[in-house]
């Protein structure tokens, strides 16, 4: 689906007949394969999407501005427009969670319910925010010059250590899926839509007026915290804790992270 210049890649599956529309957004290195082990157990449809530079095959961003929150925002709309969907479960894991959170403020008219995996509302000072743009640009530059070993580094962070009890198989599922990115574009979602670059999010979450569900892993102590703080300040929100899983908690625990979801129709 052709997207503002840019080739999109979506792919729905039709469940069952039950009224519920389903977008999901993975994870940076991700693809709509992240949701692999559960979209089929959805009710309705679900729409998984390519999100902008990521996939495999997929070509260079030229203009790196379009990476930015607010115009990825405008495309995952133009892509629901396109569709005539409104009304969706809204599902987003980490980066994904973080874009998912920004469209649900941006168009809340769209959002029926809001699911945010392992994900924050961003940094809260101009200086936590410069700090993260600086290490993000070093990351950036660390992908450029040699992104097998990124991808490598990437999968031994602290933040993934639960992965490591991941079968071989799956384990090397995903390190294909990052090595077949184009590490041209990942660099440059790092700098335009990594946390420092991102708006912060906190000061608005009292204002979002959508049923909203908070999904962290129990082992994932980072996430945790900052999803207490967030349960804080929404309105309308409920916190779920997938047991013995880290941070990506639909890849690790997939039976119990759809059996916890809130589904209404």
């Amino acid at each position: 689906m052709m997207i503002n210049n840019y080739p999109y890649q979506i792919f729905l599956t039709k469940n069952d007949a039950r009224p519920c529309q389903w977008l999901l957004l993975h994870g940076f290195m991700g693809s709509h394969h992240d949701f692999d082990d559960i979209k089929s157990d959805l009710p309705g449809e679900v729409l998984t999407v390519d999100l902008l530079g990521f996939g495999s095959r997929v070509p260079d961003v030229v203009d790196v501005s379009r990476f930015k929150m607010a115009n990825q925002i405008d495309d995952l709309r133009s892509i629901l427009v396109s569709l005539h969907w409104q009304n969706v479960n809204l599902l987003g894991y980490s980066m994904g969670g973080r874009l998912a959170l920004g469209f649900a403020l941006m168009y809340p008219d769209l959002v029926k319910n809001l699911y945010l995996e392992s994900t924050t509302a961003g940094l809260k000072t101009v200086s936590e925010r410069q700090a993260r743009i600086t290490a993000d640009e070093i990351k950036a530059q660390a992908i450029l010059e040699n992104f097998p070993k990124f991808v490598d580094n990437w999968a031994q962070l602290p933040l993934f250590e639960t992965q490591q009890l991941l079968s071989s198989s799956k384990k090397d599922h995903i390190r294909q899926q990052r090595l077949s990115q184009n590490p041209t574009n990942v660099a440059n979602s790092l700098r335009k839509m990594g946390t420092g670059a991102q708006p912060d999010f906190w000061s608005k979450l009292s204002d979002l007026e959508i049923p909203t569900q908070v999904i962290v892993g129990e082992l994932d102590n980072k996430f945790n915290a900052i999803a207490n703080q967030m349960v804080q300040l929404i309105p309308h929100v409920q916190k779920t804790v997938i047991p013995n899983s880290g941070h990506n908690t639909h890849v690790e625990q997939p039976k119990l992270f759809v059996e916890a979801l809130n589904v209404s129709n």
